[in-house]
C-alpha cells in the first residue's frame, strides 16, 4: 500500500507540472521573452538597444560587438546592412570601407571573397583581428538570444526575408523606418505577422501629428521612435507621451543631443537622470537606443527598471 502510495503521489506531482491549461504561457527563449514586453506593451521595464553592437568593447557590427552586448544583458542589438557586388549582405554601417575597415572604395565594388580578407577597425581606427560579418553569420550568432534591430534593410527586404526564414529568427526581427503607413502595408504587410515594424517619426516636422494618426489607424504599430532636436520645444514629445500611452511603447536615441532634446549618451556621463531619467520620467521612454549600453544598465539596473 505504501509502494502505491508513492505512485500516486508521483503522478499526482506530474500532473500538476503538466497541467499547463491553468498557467500562463512561459517563453521558450530569451527572444520569445523579449518579443512579449514588446508585444505587450509592458511599461514596467526599459528595453536597451546597443547601436552597431557595443562598438566601445569591440568594432562595430562585428560578430565579437554582438557577443558582448548579449553578454551584458542588452535587450535589442541594432546592426547596418550593406549589399556586396555579388548580391551578398553584410553587416556594414557605411557604403564604404574606408572608415571601418582595411580597404578602400564602395561595398557594392567589392566581392564577399574581397571583403573577408580585409580587418575590421575599432572605433579609434586601429586595424583588429575581427572581419566582416555576413548578416547571415550575425543571425546566427544572435538566434534565440537577443532581439535585432536591422536599420538601412527595408531596400534590401526580399533578400533579408529568406535568411531570416533559413537562419530561424523571423521572430527575433525589429524594422524601423519613416515610410508613409500605406507604404510600409503595400512593402511589408505579408511579413508583418512575424517582423516586427515600429515607424519613426520626427516630432519636429509639422506633419508629425498626420503621420502618427495614419499610424495609429493603419498600423497599430507597438511602439513608435521619437525625435526631437530642442530641449526646449517638449510640447510635442509630451503630447505623444499622452497620446501612445497604453497604445505603444515610445523608443529614444540618446547617441547624440538632436535625436533626444539634448538628454544624450554625453549629457548622461553628468547627470543619467537629467538624460535617461527624464526620457524614461518625463516622456514615456521605454526603448533607449545607446552607445553606452553599460552605463544605461547599470542605471536601469539600479532603479529597478531593467530584466
Amino acid at each position: 500500500m505504501k509502494r502505491i502510495a508513492i505512485v500516486l503521489l508521483a503522478l499526482a506531482v506530474l500532473a500538476g507540472c503538466a497541467g499547463g491549461g491553468t498557467q500562463s504561457a512561459v517563453p521558450e527563449n530569451r527572444v520569445e521573452a523579449l518579443r512579449m514586453q514588446l508585444l505587450s506593451g509592458d511599461t514596467s521595464a526599459v528595453l536597451v538597444v546597443a547601436h552597431r553592437g557595443d562598438w566601445r568593447y569591440a568594432p562595430e557590427n562585428s560578430i565579437a560587438a554582438i557577443e558582448h552586448s548579449i553578454a551584458v544583458g542588452v535587450d535589442i542589438v541594432e546592426l547596418d546592412l550593406q549589399l556586396t557586388k555579388d548580391s551578398v549582405l553584410i553587416v556594414m554601417h557605411d557604403a564604404t570601407l574606408n572608415r571601418t575597415t582595411t580597404g578602400k572604395g564602395r561595398v557594392a565594388d567589392w566581392t564577399l571573397d574581397s571583403i573577408r580578407t580585409l580587418k575590421l577597425k575599432n572605433g579609434c581606427g586601429i586595424r583588429t583581428k575581427h572581419t566582416v560579418p555576413t548578416l547571415e553569420e550575425a543571425l546566427l550568432a544572435a538566434r534565440g538570444r537577443v532581439l535585432l534591430n536591422l536599420d538601412k534593410a527595408d531596400r534590401y527586404f526580399d533578400l533579408v526575408v529568406p535568411l531570416l526564414e533559413k537562419t530561424g529568427t523571423t521572430r527575433q526581427i525589429v524594422m524601423k523606418g519613416s515610410k508613409p503607413a500605406a507604404e510600409v502595408l503595400g512593402l511589408y504587410g505579408k511579413y508583418l505577422d512575424e517582423v516586427i515594424y515600429m515607424p519613426v517619426v520626427n516630432l519636429d516636422r509639422e506633419d508629425a501629428p498626420e503621420s502618427m494618426e495614419a499610424y495609429i489607424a493603419e498600423l497599430k504599430p507597438v511602439a513608435y521612435e521619437l525625435i526631437y532636436a530642442e530641449a526646449e520645444d517638449a510640447a510635442m514629445p509630451l503630447r505623444m507621451r499622452d497620446e501612445l500611452r497604453g497604445k505603444a511603447l515610445i523608443w529614444y536615441n540618446t547617441l547624440w543631443d538632436t535625436l533626444c532634446g539634448g538628454h544624450d549618451d554625453d549629457l548622461s556621463l553628468e547627470d543619467p537622470d537629467a538624460a535617461f531619467g527624464y526620457l524614461i520620467d518625463t516622456l514615456g521612454a521605454r526603448i533607449i537606443q545607446t552607445d553606452r549600453a553599460e552605463h544605461l544598465l547599470t542605471y536601469l539596473r539600479d532603479r529597478g527598471l531593467h530584466r
